[in-house]
């Protein structure tokens, strides 16, 4: 159990003032295996300061040493058939999780503590149909999806129409509405519009109810966990919250949500049909004011209003929002790390830890940051070059290991090692990098040249380079010396072997030397 725990990010939880309850509750742990952890660290004395900067793998082994490999596996309840004996009468989870041991202790089959069994069950009511069937609680869930109707902007010089999609949300506790209005569906928007969504309500709540988007969730199986997308995982950390997505095909695990959609189609949609918008902002105001009216819209069945209960009952049980807020980001799997130690992203190259030469990465991107990760463990950061760059380097010094072979070319190794071949070479090297309008653009066919030096011997691209300096060429590069070496012509200028003259046409031609002698010899 507790193996599988991140320990490290439980450190860091509670070192920002969440307690054990809100820990288990924000990351789907169990409260048993938070505590392990949390006992582990105060029993080793062990502070998040001191692992900060250590690996996940690192703390685990720190807090637990020799602990075994492999994770119990418990049988499994009859979810269902648990539900349904909650609805008799002085039915309790205690009294049922009793039955449950007395039947694996018969099976001899292992057993799930009554923790575990608890927040299994809680969650089996989340995301399935006896959801609807359970009142819900304030401050503990939002649930978010599109709107299917869209809306539109003019361009009042073109008149080009652009669509508008509408990013739904809704508190199912006191009904409390957002909506966001966005241009696309991309995954950062579906990430923006989330924290737009926390920031409006002043605070998070520990469940986020999605529909199985893409930009949101990888995979939702019948059996086995949700595989939900890395930088939507994120995010929610980041808010101390859960995903728990509605089952596929299931409208009601997320029927609040569901209802408010066509709320807005009346309250937002339609009430605005009649009026051209030619800017976003323009028309977030305008839908911002609908749906203060929406909220404020007294209820039919019970007192007050979608705003009052809000604002009386649940924005108090929310959780304070993070001091930091949270950066947008994306993911790009398995990028491989060049022999040169650098992996490649939008044309620039960022450098990556030495010994994962030759492997693959995957990177995650901000607006402003690059980080190149293995797994879990974080192995390096960078500033993100400017959008637009091209064929510029970031390069940490703890990336690479120490020795000159590993530092990065300039002018001055690369006239080093054309000394080491001769003077000509030199010569061909000075031209290359007078030919261009900085050192670095005559990186690349310099030491093309010299590279020529690992087929063929110093003494040969030595003798080539002389033959290309003597010819119209004035910068020799690689493609006028690789035929002279193809072809042997610099050994045979190193033989002194002189060229044969082509055949005369046309009879003999005096030259100017005869003339000027009269004609005599």
């Amino acid at each position: 159990m507790v193996r599988k725990i991140r320990a490290k990010l439980v450190l860091q939880l509670r070192a920002e003032g969440l307690s054990g309850r809100a820990i288990a509750a924000s990351q789907q742990m169990s409260r048993k295996s938070v505590t392990a952890v949390l006992d582990a660290a105060d029993a080793a004395g062990v502070a998040w300061a001191e692992v900060a900067g250590q690996s996940e793998g690192e703390v685990y082994s720190r807090l637990f040493p020799g602990r075994g490999e492999h994770e119990s596996v418990f049988a499994a309840p009859d979810w269902d058939l648990v539900h349904r004996e909650m609805a008799r009468a002085g039915v309790t989870l205690k009294l049922l999780h009793g039955e449950y041991t007395d039947s694996c202790t018969a099976s001899r089959t292992p057993a799930m503590g009554y923790d575990r069994f608890c927040k299994t069950y809680q969650r089996h009511v989340l995301v399935t149909g006896a959801a609807s069937r359970v009142g819900h609680k304030a401050g503990q869930t939002v649930e978010v999806d599109w709107s299917g109707p869209t809306m539109e902007l003019i361009d009042p010089a073109t008149g080009e129409v652009s669509k508008v999609y509408l990013f739904v949300a809704c508190l199912p506790f006191s009904r409390y509405a957002f909506v966001w209005p966005t241009l696309d569906m991309k995954q950062d928007t579906w990430l923006r519009a989330h924290v737009a969504m926390f920031d409006a309500f002043g605070g998070s709540v520990p469940r986020i109810v999605p529909d199985n988007l893409k930009t949101g969730v990888v995979k939702h199986p019948r059996e086995g966990e949700v595989v939900l997308n890395d930088a939507y995982r994120e995010m929610a950390a980041h808010y101390s919250a859960a995903v728990l997505p509605g089952r596929v095909r299931h409208p009601k695990d997320k029927a609040s949500v569901e209802n408010t959609v066509a709320h807005v189609a009346t309250w937002v949609i339609a009430a605005l049909r009649k009026t051209t918008f030619t800017s976003l902002p323009e028309l977030a105001a305008a839908i911002g004011d609908r749906i203060e009216a929406y909220n404020t819209e007294p209820f039919q069945k019970r007192p007050g209003s979608r705003m009052s209960v809000f604002a009386a009952e649940e924005q108090p049980l929310l959780k304070p929002l993070p001091q930091v807020a949270y950066e947008i980001s994306r993911w790009v799997y398995g990028r491989t790390v060049a022999r040169d130690g650098h992996v490649v992203w939008a044309r620039n190259h960022y450098s990556v830890p030495f010994v994962h030469i030759g492997g693959k990465v995957d990177l995650r991107i901000t607006d402003r940051v690059l980080e190149a990760y293995r797994g879990p463990e974080r192995l390096t950061s960078h500033l993100l070059l400017p959008e637009g760059s091209a064929g510029n380097w970031r390069t940490n010094d703890a990336d690479l290991p120490a020795g000159d072979r590993y530092q990065p070319w300039d002018a001055d190794r690369v006239r080093e090692w054309a000394g080491r071949i001769g003077p000509a070479a030199v010569t061909v090297v000075n031209r290359i990098f007078e030919s261009v309008p900085i050192d670095e653009q005559g990186l690349d066919p310099a030491l093309a040249v010299l590279r020529l030096s690992r087929r063929y011997s110093a003494d040969r691209v030595e003798a080539a380079s002389r033959l290309a300096l003597a010819g119209r060429v004035r910068s020799p590069r690689y493609a006028h010396l690789k035929p002279i070496l193809d072809t042997g012509q610099d050994q045979l200028a190193a033989l002194g072997t002189p060229r044969p003259e082509p055949a005369e046409e046309g009879g003999y031609v005096r030259g100017a030397d005869y003339y000027a002698n009269g004609g005599a010899k």
